[in-house]
């Protein structure tokens, strides 16, 4: 008999609504992913590579080339100066960033702090390390952080809180002043973050990403996590990266290069390729989606769903409390899937204990105009 380590872990509600819309044929506003194709100009870039035989392991560290474009990213970005070689860390995808940095320094019977709703894979991670998470709800209404209950969930086993801005689910950003308070509470314990900034580039209406990366108190004890995937276009690369002081990247690579050793050669030359000559993308990158969030948005007005624009990420949470409020979020994105055609994601499962009431799902507007209109189309008629 196998005593499972995840005994509470099925398929993710991702996967789960993707195969219900294939099954279906509903539109996929589920899973984040774009239903339109990176940049030519770097998808052109890994056949380049591949012909030119840069096919076999790259360092495990990740190509010096492309740790040297994202050190000058975030001076750019941020104002922030990282040492490419002692403080970048390429790896396969985001969330293998997230579960080796939790690996790297949580220990058994160690608590991690995590903020719901909150993205799936960090309490499978913090459990496979022996780690107990202790979740804190957000603001019901504007998914801030409750620094009273933040303060009351400390205790001496804390060993990391867990951030994540723009927030996925909700889209909402952490300011500089939050980040402050933050650093105040902890300033004294022996506490490491992790902070989740896949989504960094995804900011609208003229409000700055605020980074741990520039936050330099908070830096010295953070895993900052990002993801070219999101950036870039690109999910199915499974490319990400993580940053932080020389000392936590050592303990970082030392997980890392045992559970996948390096990332995928070709990407990491194609990525740092088109980085260089295209750093003007990231600068782009908030329009780009603000026009689609803004488009959507537009298209949404005349339906019975209610709804605030979100600031970040390309998700939109919307409210279906006059349409039906017999339906938990579940239930209503299985009936929206079913007899609508549009696949969305129900809040709930962010959730340790979902709030009494709550009738949100989240829709991912990544998508081609064609496809927005499509599903507005059906949503306003439901």
């Amino acid at each position: 008999m196998i005593t499972s380590k995840l005994p509470n872990v099925g398929i993710t509600i991702f996967t789960q609504m993707s195969q219900l819309a294939a099954q279906t044929g509903a539109l996929n506003l589920s899973q984040g992913f774009p239903d339109f194709d990176g940049p030519q100009a770097l998808r052109d870039a890994v056949g380049r590579h591949i012909a030119q035989g840069h096919n076999q392991y790259s360092p495990m560290t990740g190509l010096p080339v492309l740790r040297q474009q994202i050190a000058a990213k975030i001076a750019r970005s941020y104002g922030a100066s990282v040492d490419a070689d002692q403080e970048v860390t390429v790896t396969p995808g985001a969330t293998q960033a997230i579960f080796c940095a939790i690996a790297a320094v949580v220990n058994s019977g160690d608590e991690v702090i995590v903020f719901d709703p909150a993205y799936d894979s960090y309490e499978p991670s913090v459990q496979l390390a022996g780690g107990r998470c202790v979740h804190v709800p957000l603001g019901l209404d504007d998914f801030a952080i409750d620094f009273q209950k933040l303060g009351e969930a400390l205790s001496p086993r804390t060993r990391m809180i867990i951030l994540n801005t723009p927030h996925n689910p909700s889209g909402a950003l952490i300011s500089r002043a939050e980040l402050d308070q933050l650093a105040a509470l902890i300033r004294d314990r022996d506490i490491y973050l992790i902070s989740d900034e896949v989504y960094e580039h995804l900011v609208f209406d003229g409000v700055p990403h605020v980074s741990v990366l520039a936050h330099e108190e908070l830096y010295r004890r953070a895993f900052v996590v990002s993801s070219f995937g999101k950036t870039y276009h690109v999910t199915g690369w499974k490319t990400g990266y993580v940053v932080a002081p020389a000392a936590l990247t050592a303990e970082l690579r030392k997980v890392h290069q045992y559970v996948s050793f390096c990332g995928v050669t070709p990407l990491q030359y194609a990525l740092a390729d088109y980085m260089a000559e295209h750093p003007e993308h990231v600068d782009e990158l908030p329009g780009f989606y603000q026009a689609k969030r803004d488009l959507f948005c537009d298209l949404l007005a005349p339906s019975r769903f209610s709804f605030k624009r979100v600031a970040g990420t390309y998700f939109q949470l919307v409210d279906y409390s006059q349409i039906r409020p017999d339906l938990n979020d579940v239930d209503m994105a299985l009936w929206m899937t079913r007899e609508h055609g549009v696949a969305t994601i129900p809040i709930s499962v962010f959730y340790q204990n979902p709030p009494q009431g709550q009738r949100l799902v989240r829709l991912c507007f990544a998508k081609r105009e064609e496809t927005l209109r499509e599903a507005a189309e059906k949503l306003c008629v439901i």
